[in-house]
């Protein structure tokens, strides 16, 4: 569903910062800015070369420390490593401060229901970052889904050492599991999984066949070993099919029509659309800051991250267990 974010224009200032001012947190900082109903406060980062580097580019506060935010924001990104998620995430909820975090969640589910329950006992908002959503070949899909049948899925990508600190499961493959097991918002009853560590310590490529209550089947694979980029979904449904390719922001949905194209071959009607690139996260922050001056629920809620977190966890547990049986036999 597409939100009307005109009315931001009205709103009182929103006291913003970025906790993890890498890659991707300097991008979060970007966005704030450039929003007109909020005020970019500071960015923060252990490392002081480039918490000071994008401080002096947006003209803002450096913070080494983000308790020294406390009392002075109320919304942060965190876009700090996955393993101080938790820890930073349970500070900021504790003091009422509205929380967007960029996927995973956390490293545990356990993690996770803790942040769950202080957001609502703090009345804070709690937005996972789960990118794809905002994806405009994504949106599109709403028109057009009724029961998915059997899903397939592929994210690869060339190995890039940024995102080693979680396996593929967990950089990757999230994603698909997020947007996935929301299309179908069935409980998962049974899951398959292969995958090797190939060019890093951890899990690098991974496949994953899930089934579903309602008895969809979901398969997914995702590669940090690829030579090109590749972000693709196929839904197969009764009569339809949906090919949504979030690379190239390209949506097709063929639909069986009421005569013949030959005889004994049904007419196929399509529509296929073709979407300008677009800002993902610029539209994933405007969601956050909606959901905070609404006082609404976000699109990506920390339970639709937990959720994601709990299949890839099983899903890597999996393969783990695979891999071990395989070394024993050799």
């Amino acid at each position: 569903m597409r939100t009307n974010y005109q009315q931001f224009a009205t709103m009182s200032l929103l006291r913003c910062a970025v906790i993890g001012v890498g890659y991707l947190g300097r991008f979060h900082a970007q966005k704030y800015q450039a929003l007109p109903n909020v005020k970019l406060v500071g960015v923060c980062d252990v490392n002081q070369q480039a918490c000071q580097a994008v401080a002096a580019e947006l003209d803002v506060t450096p913070y080494l420390d983000y308790q020294a935010l406390f009392g002075h924001v109320d919304a942060v990104s965190i876009a700090a490593t996955t393993n101080q998620h938790y820890a930073i995430a349970k500070a900021c909820l504790s003091q009422g401060i509205h929380v967007l975090i960029e996927k995973p969640i956390t490293e545990t589910v356990e993690q996770a229901n803790e942040l769950i329950a202080l957001a609502e006992q703090h009345h804070a908002i709690l937005q996972i970052g789960h990118l794809e959503r905002f994806n405009s070949a994504r949106l599109a899909l709403e028109e057009y889904l009724t029961i998915p049948l059997f899903i397939e899925s592929q994210r690869l990508a060339p190995f890039n050492p940024r995102g080693t600190d979680v396996n593929v499961i967990l950089d990757l493959m999230i994603h698909d599991l997020d947007l996935i097991q929301t299309m179908v918002n069935s409980p998962i009853v049974h899951i398959d999984a292969q995958g090797a560590p190939i060019l890093s310590s951890a899990i690098d490529i991974a496949n994953a066949r899930i089934t579903f209550a309602n008895h969809c089947v979901a398969n997914l694979t995702a590669s940090r070993i690829s030579y090109k980029t590749i972000r693709k979904t196929r839904i197969f449904q009764p009569q339809s099919y949906i090919s949504i390719d979030y690379q190239e922001k390209q949506f097709a949905y063929f639909k069986k029509g009421e005569g013949e194209m030959f005889p004994g071959i049904p007419d196929i009607i399509r529509h296929q659309s073709v979407f300008e690139a677009g800002d993902a996260l610029f539209e994933e922050i405007k969601a956050f800051v909606f959901a905070i001056t609404t006082k609404s629920t976000p699109l990506v809620t920390g339970e639709e991250g937990r959720n994601a977190l709990e299949t890839a966890q099983t899903i890597t547990a999996l393969i783990q267990s695979n891999l071990s049986a395989r070394y024993e036999a050799l």
